[in-house]
């Protein structure tokens, strides 16, 4: 119990300190949401002051900052520039696709790693541990736009097997079939992100494996006769469950963040297109709530994985605080 109350707060404070910093530098990036106002000569200059004082942006910088600090503890992150929307509601809105996304592609990211990462490790040097050392290189080097770009134009396009871009096709579908086609549409962003996460998942699997495999136990495992399926489920799982656990810990933001450009890309209205085209006409509100949710995940993931530790193994020693 100590220890949670301790790691409440550590969120808080570095919550705090996160917030700060992003306020500061967001306000401090040059031009503004109304800086395209200010040039239209068709909104007077009392009109755009007008709206500055609605989004209390007419207050000193401190001033706004608290309250904005002031409004967040009420959950409520203001209002949108852009739509005029509530962010709470933008962000609501876009979060269960990007949420579906995520969790699809770090559920497959996290099975296909482990896999092959043990799987080469057993076999060192074989053809097949060259064969997925070549496929994590070639996943680890390509950039994820790239390869997005590529699969449009021949499975989209050329081949006409996957659509470009969009949640559904133009008839709307009821049931079944419109998960399936909802499938089908988000089958080469789940794919652009899978591929591009196992490559450097896997060799550190890999990397750990060889390492656990170097000790003791294991040599007088495979001295007793004992197979590589069970020396795989009995010795080196259990021992990479600790990394693993940490990495997915660590994984958290990216199901709200991770995927801005494969949404950008394929045109998929979820919270990374909302961050980009935020960034893009500097909606402040919206830029600032996406960062303390992400901020927020990144810091409760790492508490999450530090409790399972410690309940994983007594004797694991928390050095954070």
């Amino acid at each position: 119990m100590k220890l949670i109350f301790r790691k409440l707060i550590y969120i808080c404070g570095m919550l705090l300190l996160i917030s700060l910093i992003s306020f500061l530098a967001i306000h401090a990036a040059p031009n503004s949401f109304f800086a395209a106002g200010e040039l239209n000569p068709n909104i007077t200059k009392e009109s755009i002051e007008h709206l500055k004082a609605i989004y209390g942006l007419d207050k000193p910088l401190f001033e706004q900052y608290l309250h904005w600090v002031w409004a967040l503890l009420h959950l409520d992150f203001g209002l949108s520039f852009a739509s005029g929307k509530a962010v709470v509601d933008e962000i609501v809105s876009r979060l269960p696709i990007t949420l579906t996304i995520n969790l699809v592609s770090m559920f497959f990211v996290f099975f296909i790693s482990l896999w092959l990462g043990i799987k080469a490790a057993l076999k060192q040097q074989s053809l097949e541990d060259k064969a997925i050392k070549q496929l994590s290189l070639v996943s680890f080097a390509m950039p994820s736009f790239y390869l997005a770009l590529l699969l449009i134009l021949f499975l989209s396009l050329k081949l006409g097997w996957f659509p470009i871009s969009g949640l559904q096709s133009i008839e709307p579908k009821d049931g079944i079939a419109k998960w399936i086609d909802q499938a089908w549409h988000l089958s080469l962003p789940i794919f652009v992100m899978v591929f591009g996460g196992i490559g450097g998942l896997t060799m550190y699997v890999r990397s750990l494996t060889l390492e656990i495999l170097k000790s003791d136990y294991i040599f007088f495992a495979k001295a007793r006769g004992i197979d590589d399926k069970t020396v795989r489920k009995k010795f080196i799982m259990p021992n990479l469950m600790p990394s693993i656990i940490t990495i997915l810990g660590l994984s958290l933001p990216g199901l709200i963040g991770g995927s801005v450009i494969i949404e950008s890309i394929f045109s998929i209205n979820g919270m990374g297109l909302l961050f980009y085209q935020s960034a893009l006409s500097r909606d402040y509100p919206v830029i600032m709530g996406i960062l303390i949710i992400t901020a927020f995940l990144t810091l409760l993931g790492n508490v999450l994985a530090d409790l399972i530790l410690a309940k994983l193994n007594p004797y694991f020693k928390d050095k954070s605080l």
